[in-house]
């Protein structure tokens, strides 16, 4: 009979395919749990340049472009977005999974219990280490579920570079553009506009966070005012994208299993961003799990979960779940004002807050500075979440 594997990792998307390269990488015998490991990836992935890992080659990547965002003003991010080549991305993933050995396993996973895997045909997968690695549904996470979910929604298209110039400039990436050209009152919503390569534009109205999320057919009629507003022609069987998923998924505590990417969750809860922080993170985790095994499954348990979640990771994430809290209190009409000030920090604070996931003190300097810029209103607005429960619950 063969031998369970160091490294059971559930989940085939970005973070848990890199995460079972890097431990077949490090001679770890390693099996990737994946219902469908041939289904292609559907999403469209960004983040900051900056956040690229270096292992991670040019290839993957579609488009670079400068950032800007507009408030109640145009900002200039200073940064550099770029936009990742899903395909190739997912190419050279596969390619570093045969490379190294890793099987993969087609099956749908339906909890974990005793110890192992469950499959929802019959059957138990167990391993040394076990890695939820399933996206925000967290399909090994034990306990009550998360409820009352706070969501990012969008609804997009693809356009043309020539057709999104009004909006979007070639060589250029809207982080977001709060101005209401939808022309609706109720829940503030922006645009996200960036560039997926080949003279493609993905157009994108998007509500950064609400309880529950706006739903999407209202996104869809913002968008169409919006373009049609600016004189953005969208044509005849364009492509679409849809985005529905949560911000604050509570951290994964099922003992015996550790919680990687976005079932972490590791999803940033003022953007949405975790492909980038995953990717970055992976062989350290699996350089934790290498070591620790060693000292047996418990040791490397606990350190790869020390890499994955930090003390100042931990302290930091609170901090952002409060920023989330303040958003979704916040009146729709004063959503453009607090990115009007947050945009107007220097950019060392900017950056440390959507990026520092383990940077306490450029995090707590950044709040300072958001709290000297602000009013006294909002003051208010950013003091309450830290004293009242949970809204919509």
């Amino acid at each position: 009979m063969d031998r369970d594997p160091d490294v059971l990792v559930v989940g085939g998307g970005p973070a848990g395919r890199a995460l079972a390269a890097a431990a077949g990488e490090r001679g770890l015998r390693t099996v990737l749990v994946d219902p469908a490991p041939e289904a292609p990836w559907r999403a469209t992935y960004g983040c900051w340049a900056h956040e690229l890992p270096a292992w991670l080659p040019s290839s993957a990547v579609a488009a670079r472009a400068s950032g800007c965002a507009i408030a109640l003003s145009e900002h200039e991010l200073g940064w550099e977005y770029a936009v990742l080549d899903v395909p190739a991305l997912r190419a050279h993933l596969d390619g570093e999974l045969a490379r190294h050995g890793v099987r993969a396993h087609a099956g749908r996973v339906a909890g974990w219990a005793g110890g192992a895997v469950r499959l929802a045909g019959g059957g138990l997968l167990r391993a040394a280490v076990v890695v939820d690695a399933g996206g925000h549904r967290q399909p090994l996470r034990c306990g009550d579920r998360h409820r009352h979910p706070a969501e990012q929604t969008a609804a997009g298209v693809v356009v043309g570079e020539a057709a999104a110039t009004p909006l979007v400039t070639p060589g250029r990436a809207l982080f977001m553009d709060w101005r209401p050209d939808h022309g609706e009152d109720g829940p503030a919503t922006f645009l996200y506009g960036i560039p997926l390569g080949g003279g493609a534009v993905l157009l994108e109205e998007t509500s950064l966070v609400a309880r529950p999320g706006l739903p999407l057919p209202v996104l869809r009629r913002r968008l169409r005012a919006r373009l049609a507003r600016h004189g953005v022609v969208v044509p005849d069987g364009a492509a679409t994208e849809s985005v529905r998923f949560p911000v604050d998924s509570p951290r994964h505590a099922t003992p015996g299993v550790l919680g990687f990417g976005a079932a972490a969750p590791l999803v940033h809860p003022a953007s949405g961003f975790s492909v980038a922080t995953s990717l970055r993170l992976a062989p350290a985790v699996a350089d934790a799990v290498a070591a620790g095994l060693a000292s047996g499954p418990d040791r490397a348990l606990a350190a790869a979960r020390a890499v994955v979640w930090p003390r100042g990771a931990r302290a930091v994430h609170r901090f952002r779940r409060i920023g989330l809290e303040a958003l979704l209190r916040m009146p729709p009409a004063e959503v453009p004002a607090f990115f009007e000030a947050f945009l107007g920090l220097p950019e060392h604070h900017r950056w440390c807050y959507l990026v520092g996931r383990a940077d306490v003190r450029g995090t707590a300097a950044g709040m300072r500075a958001l709290w000297a810029r602000a009013g006294w209103r909002m003051r208010g607005r950013l003091i309450a979440p830290a004293l009242l429960p949970r809204t919509g619950v």
